[in-house]
């Protein structure tokens, strides 16, 4: 028994087209993956940014292909993080910088302070007394002088909790490489603006980080003439 099977032609052209649509997509990322990982060695290596405008939203489409790509060349897992918060930072800088101090937070991790703290947790966070064991007795009562609401967290649950409570419009936050990034990534499904500076030392305590960063960003934006003469968080 013989069977006709009629194939209509203008259905075998549109999955051919189909076909052939997909195959220069994948071909494209896969393309666009390489030149992506590529440019992400070159700026490390350079210690500059090449096309930042063009590199994030291809990261957050092909991150963990790009991440695997700079890997195999040699770029180690932390170097990749870090320029990618680099990365952030010079994207959001501008408007970060427009938004007025009144209007900015600062969460800082807990791990900063001594292991002799003092201080008891509030439900806004750490509250520093100002014993001198740590840095962050200097650094605070200078960064609320420019009008920054500071908070001393334990966990990321308090800056949701902070930020539907207080609605900053941007935020600078201070922790290790994975801390930083997924608060980033935060700021960016909430609408919020986030700088991040990473710390110099991981750990749960009496971490280290370079105040002067952290000066740098914080001072994005606000006239010079409202910062005080010799004006600097760095307790050094």
């Amino acid at each position: 028994m013989n069977i006709m099977v009629f194939t209509d032609p203008s259905w075998e052209s549109l999955m051919i087209l189909v076909g052939e649509a997909t195959l220069f997509i994948v071909f494209f990322l896969i393309v666009m993956a390489f030149t992506m990982a590529i440019l992400i060695v070159t700026s490390i290596r350079s210690g500059r940014l090449f096309f930042p405008a063009l590199l994030r939203p291809f990261l957050v489409l092909l991150e963990g292909v790009v991440k695997s790509i700079c890997t195999l060349i040699g770029i180690e897992p932390g170097e990749i993080l870090r320029f990618m918060i680099r990365l952030d930072n010079r994207m959001n800088i501008r408007a970060f910088a427009d938004i007025p101090v009144s209007e900015r937070a600062i969460f800082l991790p807990q791990c900063l302070r001594s292991a002799s703290c003092p201080a008891h947790l509030t439900p806004e966070g750490l509250a520093c007394i100002g014993c001198g064991r740590c840095d962050l007795g200097h650094a605070i009562p200078n960064m609320q002088m420019l009008g920054y609401r500071v908070f001393i967290i334990p966990g990321s649950t308090f800056i949701k909790r902070m930020v539907q409570k207080y609605h900053p419009k941007a935020i600078i936050g201070v922790g290790c490489l994975m801390e930083v990034k997924e608060g980033l990534e935060m700021c960016n499904r909430i609408g919020l603006i986030g700088m991040g500076v990473v710390t110099m030392k991981d750990g749960c305590v009496e971490t280290i980080i370079n105040w002067h960063d952290l000066f740098d960003v914080i001072i994005s934006g606000i006239d010079e003439s409202l910062i005080p003469d010799n004006f600097d968080i760095s307790p050094n």
